[in-house]
């Protein structure tokens, strides 16, 4: 089977902080993974290593074929897609929604030149797939949060990437707008795409998701399959707290129950 990424025997120090320790992941074609864990644990730490803006103190990367230290890493983010909060802070609230969309095509964060046609209607065409056709005039900031999401989806899609990664996009978002934007994100399985999704939220696995890595103080704990990762027994583990765990319509449903501390 064919790797997308492979992050091998990983440490990272920042200062004298040990963040991750001897972690090894491999997320192969055809696999969309959700990397699960407490605040601090270090998820956001694992994706700056996928995206290359963190190399490790020890240990290797290898993305889409590229070993991360021997080749450029901004040719290879030209094939990565990447939604976070902070991507949202950088853009330009006062830009039209269609123009924000199609800053994805060069990695701008807005233009500053004529934009070709060609790249203007295919930034129609993604506002049309997540049904933000109709704000492609507005400016940014008149979104809700959710359709401002959804405008990133749309933007990270501009530039055809290979592997889409998402920090906690649902992050802020009410039950209705986060449904909505889940349903987007569902659609992603019609595409050539890998996915990596952070999130705190059980809720958010939607049957998209294949696999799931769980990490506790730095450390893979558990990964592999979502239903054999996502047993009361590892997130009892991940999350020092007792769980339960159901499922209804491929998606897991979490319940902490009473009595403290996991030991």
């Amino acid at each position: 089977m064919s790797s997308i990424i492979a992050l091998r025997d990983i440490t990272f120090r920042r200062g004298e902080r040990q963040i991750l320790s001897g972690v090894n992941l491999q997320v192969n074609k055809g696999e969309h993974w959700v990397i699960l864990g407490r605040n601090g644990c270090g998820k956001t730490t694992l994706l700056e290593m996928m995206t290359g803006y963190q190399f490790p103190t020890s240990g290797t990367v290898d993305v889409l074929g590229n070993r991360f230290g021997e080749v450029d890493v901004r040719e290879v983010r030209k094939e990565v897609g990447y939604i976070s909060q902070s991507v949202i802070e950088k853009l330009t609230m006062r830009d039209p929604v269609w123009e924000v969309v199609a800053t994805g095509e060069y990695a701008f964060l807005r233009f500053y030149q004529t934009i070709d046609e060609e790249v203007r209607q295919k930034a129609l065409r993604l506002l049309d797939e997540v049904g933000l056709l109709h704000t492609a005039e507005q400016t940014l900031a008149t979104l809700s949060q959710g359709e401002r999401k959804k405008v990133l989806l749309a933007r990270a899609l501009m530039s055809n990437p290979k592997i889409l990664i998402m920090d906690e996009p649902c992050a802020g978002l009410d039950l209705y707008e986060r449904e909505k934007l889940l349903i987007d994100l569902g659609r992603l399985s019609k595409r050539n795409i890998t996915v990596i999704y952070v999130t705190h939220h059980m809720e958010e696995i939607i049957p998209l998701f294949s696999h799931v890595a769980l990490v506790q103080d730095g450390q893979i704990l558990s990964a592999g399959p979502k239903k054999e990762v996502l047993s009361p027994e590892w997130l009892s583990r991940a999350y020092d707290w007792p769980v339960e765990v159901e499922w209804a319509d491929d998606r897991p449903w979490i319940r902490a129950l009473p009595g403290g501390i996991v030991k």
